[in-house]
């Protein structure tokens, strides 16, 4: 199936957050609290696309306090944490969603995230993802993880699904 037709399908966006939202970088401070860098407009994103009525998750094989924050903060609809195999969880999702796999993008970058890419209908990777998940993307950011990438996936799927020219009018001059 070539890439337009299967953007046209998406209405369920998941996605990894170590490398994917973040640039995969992980900071402790001396009393062990951990810090992580979101990009700003990945978060407009977000709304953007549960604007439309379509909805998004995270999937992530860490657990952190500050990715709870962040996802509430941005209206994540599906939060799973601490999920080493991370399918089944994903798979739970798209059913919960009442789904089928062709209308779910997975956005990943690494080895963890390599069966979900393949598994639904649209798998991307970011741009600094590991070789094996970018050969098996359908499409390839050309931004990388905590950079905009996911800011790039939901414009591209919103354009080509006509919802974008709608959306931006609320930030236009009248």
């Amino acid at each position: 199936m070539k890439l337009e037709q299967k953007l046209q399908q998406i209405q369920l966006i998941l996605s990894d957050v170590d490398g994917v939202f973040t640039d995969g970088g992980i900071l402790f401070d001396n009393q062990g609290i951990e810090a992580k860098r979101f990009h700003v407009r990945d978060g407009l994103a977000i709304r953007l696309w549960r604007r439309v009525g379509y909805r998004f998750g995270v999937i992530s094989g860490r657990s952190s306090h500050i990715v709870k924050i962040r996802a509430a903060e941005v209206g994540v609809d599906f939060l799973r944490q601490g999920f080493e195999e991370k399918l089944p969880a994903a798979q739970q999702i798209m059913e919960e969603s009442g789904l089928k796999p062709e209308q779910v993008c997975y956005i990943g970058d690494d080895l963890p995230d390599l069966a979900l890419v393949q598994y639904f209908g649209l798998g991307v990777a970011v741009a600094d993802a590991c070789e094996d998940v970018r050969k098996h993307a359908d499409y390839v950011t050309k931004l990388g993880g905590g950079q905009g990438a996911v800011r790039e996936v939901v414009e591209l799927l919103l354009k080509s699904q006509k919802h974008w020219d709608e959306l931006i009018r609320k930030y236009e001059v009248s």
